[in-house]
């Protein structure tokens, strides 16, 4: 093996270890989610505590991971596709980080709920139905980007109006139970909070997903219809 071949080897090695270490953060994460609703659904709040210890645990991840990519780009200099891997890499590892931070706040939200003196507590059917749809989404997207097959992207995508929709279902319900008794105001507030970060979740796994198809494609799908989002994946 010549010098060259030898540098490519150690080169895709390299592309290689990071995008592993980048789906175990994001399998952390979705570890986090699961336990942040869990406890949300039972009430265990030891749940809450072993989430904020894994948010420590994705932050130091990213700040690991984006040292790496960053010494590789300095190191080795690379161009068009392999630079667009790195630069995609660094975006998704930023979603991952946020989308534990959203988690983060799940659990600290239950902690509220479940830590006062509360009339009543609070129905999640419909929470655990949207989360479902978000973390589904995050699987997926992870799915992709673990094959590098953006034709799982295009339904990860569209999930994101699905998750929107039902956001404003529950948002409805909420403010109906505020009104009807003024008593729920607080938990209605924080249930609020959790929808909203569930929402964001799903917002997140739509990023990645479009990340896969820059990647693979070479096409930047931000803010472009479901139509061309679909025909660019399965092109």
């Amino acid at each position: 093996m010549n010098i060259d071949q030898h540098t490519v080897k150690k080169f895709d090695t390299e592309l290689e270890g990071l995008r592993a270490q980048i789906l175990k953060m994001g399998g952390l994460v979705e570890e986090q989610i699961s336990q942040a609703l869990n406890a949300l659904s039972t009430g265990d709040l030891a749940l809450c505590d072993q989430v904020e210890e894994g948010d420590h645990k994705v932050n130091a991840m990213e700040v690991d991971i984006d040292e790496k990519i960053s010494r590789v780009i300095a190191l080795r200099q690379p161009a068009a596709g392999d630079l667009r891997l790195l630069m995609a890499f660094e975006k998704t590892i930023t979603d991952l980080e946020r989308i534990g931070d959203e988690a983060d706040k799940i659990a600290r939200m239950t902690k509220l709920i479940y830590s006062d003196e509360r009339i009543r507590l609070p129905r999640t059917t419909e929470i655990r139905h949207m989360s479902d749809v978000s973390l589904g989404m995050l699987r997926k997207a992870l799915d992709a980007f673990a094959r590098l097959d953006a034709s799982l992207t295009a339904e990860v995508i569209a999930k994101d109006n699905v998750v929107d929709e039902e956001f404003k279902a529950i948002l409805r319900q909420l403010i109906t139970m505020m009104m009807e008794d003024p008593r729920t105001i607080s938990m209605s507030i924080e249930m609020l909070f959790i929808a909203k970060a569930i929402e964001r979740i799903g917002d997140h796994a739509k990023n990645i997903a479009e990340y896969v198809i820059y990647i693979v494609k070479g096409k930047d799908v931000r803010h472009v219809s479901i139509e061309e989002i679909e025909r660019e994946a399965n092109s």
